[in-house]
C-alpha cells in the first residue's frame, strides 16, 4: 500500500474507517449511521464529508449516503491497519487486556509512521488479526477475512464458533468479556425474542442484546479458526 499524499487531519481518519466499515457492512454509509458510529450528532458531519468529497476520498449523494472512492478506500485500510496493530502491540507486547484496547488504539494509531508499523509488524509476528479478530490489512492493502456472517442469522442450537466483535465499543466488549464470550469460543443460540437473545457459552445461558449479538459474527462449528 503505497504513502497517500494527502495528510487527513485524526478527526477526518476517524470518517474515513467509519465509512468504510458501514460500506462493508450495508453498500453505503448513512448519514444517521455515521453520526451514531462516531458518537456525533448527524448536522455536526457535513462540513467533514464535503472536506473529504473536496479531495476525492468520497461520493456523497443527499438522502442515499457516503460510499468511498477508490482513493479513499486505500486511506482507510492503512487506518485500518494502524488501529488494529496498534490493538496487538497494546495486548501482545503491554500485556492489555483485548477487551479494553479499542480507544488507546484510536489515539495511538495516529502517530505510527509506516516504518515503525514496519518494525511493529514483524515484531508482532506478522499477524493476520486483530485480538477481536478482525482481519489486518496488509501493507498491499489485501484483507484476508474468515468466511462468517451475523449471531443474528445463526440457527436455533446451532454450534457456532465466535470469529470476530465487529463493534469494538468498551461498553459492548466488557458485556461480553463478562459473559465469557470473545474469538474461538464455541457458542450457540438458545431462544430469540424481540430485543434480546439468550445464548449459551460453557454451558451457562446469558442474554444478549440485539446490538450485542449483531456484533458477534460466527461461523458453523469444524471450520479452521482465527489465529488470535
Amino acid at each position: 500500500m503505497k504513502t497517500l499524499a494527502i495528510e487527513l487531519s485524526h478527526e477526518a481518519e476517524e470518517y474515513i474507517e467509519a465509512i468504510y466499515k458501514l460500506q462493508k457492512k450495508g453498500g453505503v454509509a448513512k448519514t444517521k449511521e455515521l453520526a451514531e458510529a462516531l458518537s456525533v450528532v448527524p448536522g455536526s458531519i457535513t462540513n467533514t464529508i464535503a472536506h473529504l468529497e473536496k479531495h476525492g476520498l468520497v461520493e456523497h449523494k443527499p438522502y442515499r449516503g457516503v460510499k468511498l472512492t477508490a482513493e479513499g478506500e486505500k486511506l482507510a485500510l492503512n487506518v485500518i491497519r494502524r488501529h488494529r496493530l496498534a490493538e496487538r502491540l497494546l495486548t501482545d507486547i503491554l500485556d492489555a487486556d483485548w477487551s479494553d484496547v479499542h480507544e488507546s488504539a484510536c489515539k495511538l494509531e495516529h502517530a505510527l509512521t509506516e516504518n515503525v508499523l514496519l518494525l511493529l509488524e514483524k515484531r508482532l509476528g506478522y499477524p493476520k488479526f486483530c485480538p477481536h479478530g478482525n482481519p489486518i490489512p496488509t501493507i498491499e492493502g489485501e484483507v484476508s477475512d474468515v468466511e462468517c456472517y451475523p449471531l443474528t442469522d445463526a440457527a436455533l442450537n446451532q454450534i457456532c464458533i465466535v470469529v470476530k466483535i465487529v463493534d469494538e465499543k468498551k461498553g459492548i466488549l466488557l458485556s461480553l468479556v463478562s459473559k465469557g464470550i470473545k474469538p474461538n469460543v464455541p457458542v450457540h443460540v438458545v431462544k430469540r425474542k424481540k430485543k434480546t437473545m439468550v445464548l449459551c457459552v460453557a454451558g451457562k445461558e446469558h442474554t444478549l442484546s440485539q446490538t450485542e449479538a449483531a456484533s458477534l459474527w460466527v461461523k458453523t462449528a469444524g471450520g479452521n479458526q482465527n489465529n488470535v
